[in-house]
């Protein structure tokens, strides 16, 4: 198992996903359609089915030639908190992008396990027509949770995690699908693969040092040379779990390029969306400043900066700070908790033990220190001269009775308020002549004069 999980990618001959289908060999068939009946239909009808009457895609809103695009949704290694964030995303919205509400947008047919109303074999047949090339729109499929190694689970007769059963056994019987298997068999004419949360996009915590899985990311499945029908490398969007909106948002945007509607969005060196990872949490943090000034929280629950009790968002790409989870709202920092990197390839391994000092926060600290004794002082003189009106400045005296146990200012803070305003009207250009403005010399005042004194 180490052999497999530590061998280079330029050395493997074939990859995992290659390698999975020469063990699992060739299917020969699906379910028979016509013995199901009605079991796994409790309404009678097929989830896309029931929504297509309430569906608002028409060919004068979507802008292209597609009207649907059909969605496989499917979870390996995974807790389901990506399809938990993905539900209250609202920028799009999951129901919105199903209904086809956005303008240029086809809708989309989700088929996810929690979802569908439907259930068994009427479940798998889209996936089955998907695999047969007789899909009526094309597909994209979305992995949450890692890749296990499926390989050796099936060289002991087991498997990791599975998605419904097919006749795919010895002499047509049924056996167990893993996700891994879906994966690797819709990948060749797929027009979009997308990876959701930190497990599919990098390991994750499945994939963390002594596991018994194997497990990897979607990447590392299909390869480096991985290209969608229409020649889209694996888009990632990862999280522990991801913000839901960051998912929906990079669906649209893809769905737009697949419509012909817009150009592939930009993504960075990993698939990461890159106008959502470019930058890291530490630049958009509620509580930047304090870092900035020198100050940092002792424990949970204090305002400063969060960095001396473990946080990590200096070095960690992720925009949770300036979106939050959901609705805008929340978000780790926001509600007091240290960043621990989750969106990160190297998570978690490389960032254990979790909230403790990352080591190399001590020469930067330092430095933040010794900066913010100087900026601190500066700035709370200069925010005790803004906090007072000229008025009170002239009279000597602030008329708030809330402020009656508040000393006025001492003569040496009067003195430098003063010298610090001398300063600061010194480079007010309002003060000094000036060209005049929208007028031609000979229409200017004082008899066609150029200049103008304010």
């Amino acid at each position: 198992m180490a052999d497999r999980q530590t061998s280079s990618p330029q050395l493997a001959a074939r990859t995992p996903a290659q390698e999975l289908l020469d063990a699992l060999g060739p299917i020969t068939g699906f379910h028979d359609s016509s013995s199901l009946g009605a079991f796994g239909m409790p309404s009678g009808a097929m989830t896309e089915d029931m929504l297509a009457s309430a569906a608002t895609a028409t060919v004068a809103t979507r802008f292209g030639p597609l009207e649907k695009v059909h969605a496989f949704w499917f979870a390996g290694m995974s807790c389901d908190g990506c399809s938990v964030a993905v539900t209250g995303a609202t920028n799009p919205s999951v129901e919105s992008m199903m209904l086809g509400a956005h303008p240029g947008l086809p809708r989309v047919i989700l088929h996810h396990p929690v979802l569908n109303m439907e259930s068994g074999p009427h479940y798998l047949r889209p996936a089955e027509e998907a695999i047969e090339g007789t899909l009526d729109a094309p597909y994209v499929v979305i992995l949450e949770g890692s890749i296990a190694d499926e390989v050796v689970a099936h060289a002991s007769g087991g498997y990791w995690s599975a998605t419904g059963e097919e006749p795919w056994g010895a002499d047509g019987e049924l056996r167990p699908v893993s996700s891994t298997e879906w994966v690797a068999r819709l990948a060749p004419n797929a027009a979009a693969m997308i990876a959701i949360g930190t497990c599919a996009t990098w390991g994750g915590v499945p994939s963390a040092a002594g596991n018994p899985t194997g497990a990897m990311s979607l990447m590392d499945f299909l390869g480096k040379d991985y290209r969608s029908v229409l020649g889209v490398p694996v888009v990632n969007v990862p999280g522990c779990p991801p913000i839901g909106d960051n998912f929906t948002e990079t669906v649209a945007a893809v769905l737009y390029f697949l419509q012909g509607f817009g150009p592939l969005p930009e993504f960075d060196e990993l698939g990461r969306p890159a106008w959502l990872f470019g930058e890291t949490v530490h630049r958009r943090c509620v509580r930047g400043a304090y870092y900035e000034e020198g100050t940092f929280a002792h424990e949970f629950g204090d305002p400063e900066c969060l960095v001396e009790i473990g946080c990590w968002g200096p070095v960690v790409n992720c925009n949770i700070t300036s979106r939050g989870a959901i609705k805008g709202l929340g978000g780790c920092m926001n509600a007091g908790g240290a960043c621990i990197g989750c969106t990160m390839p190297g998570f978690p391994d490389k960032f254990t033990p979790f909230y403790k000092r990352p080591p190399g926060s001590l020469a930067s600290t330092t430095v933040s220190r010794l900066v913010g004794s100087v900026i601190r002082p500066l700035r709370k003189f200069s925010n005790d001269n803004l906090n007072r009106e000229v008025r009170w400045d002239r009279q000597g005296a602030s008329p708030s009775a809330f402020s009656r146990e508040k000393t006025e200012p001492s003569a040496l803070a009067d003195v430098g308020h003063k010298f610090y305003d001398k300063m600061r009207r010194a480079g007010d250009t309002a003060r000094n002549d000036a060209d005049v403005w929208g007028k031609r010399p000979d229409e200017a005042p004082s008899g066609g004069s150029p200049r103008i004194r304010s």
